[in-house]
């Protein structure tokens, strides 16, 4: 088995998380954002689960990534499925869960060099 050592220079990754609060690259953040592996979007949205727009997720549309890790806050709440139905035909992945299991995921995705996102809400 040959074992390879991916590098992770220069990327985003989450590199710390709590209830209220994530860090990417040491660098902490309270309110909502999304984090690509080359950049970061801060102040994405105002919205909770709740009340997040079809505005909120047309932006999520047009990043150019495969996958959208959606990260609800303290625990998996979905959106309304209207607001979930243009990312299939568009194909591009939507995976709902709560914020720390988001930076999980995300950090994996990322370190293999895929496109991926991560929207993160804060309750």
């Amino acid at each position: 088995m040959k074992l390879h050592i991916t590098p992770t220079a220069g990327l985003n990754l989450f590199t710390a998380y709590g209830d209220d609060y994530v860090a990417v690259n040491h660098e902490k953040h309270q309110s909502s954002l999304i984090v690509l592996p080359d950049r970061l979007l801060a102040a994405w949205t105002s919205a909770n689960v709740g009340s997040l727009q079809e505005s909120d997720m047309q932006a999520l549309l047009g990043l150019g990534v495969e996958v959208v890790l959606l990260g609800t806050g303290k625990r998996l709440r979905f959106p309304a499925p209207a607001l979930m139905r243009p990312f299939a035909p568009a194909g591009i992945g939507l995976e709902v869960m709560d914020l720390q299991a988001a930076c999980r995921t995300y950090n994996i995705l990322a370190s293999e060099g895929r496109k991926v996102a991560a929207a993160l809400l804060f309750d």
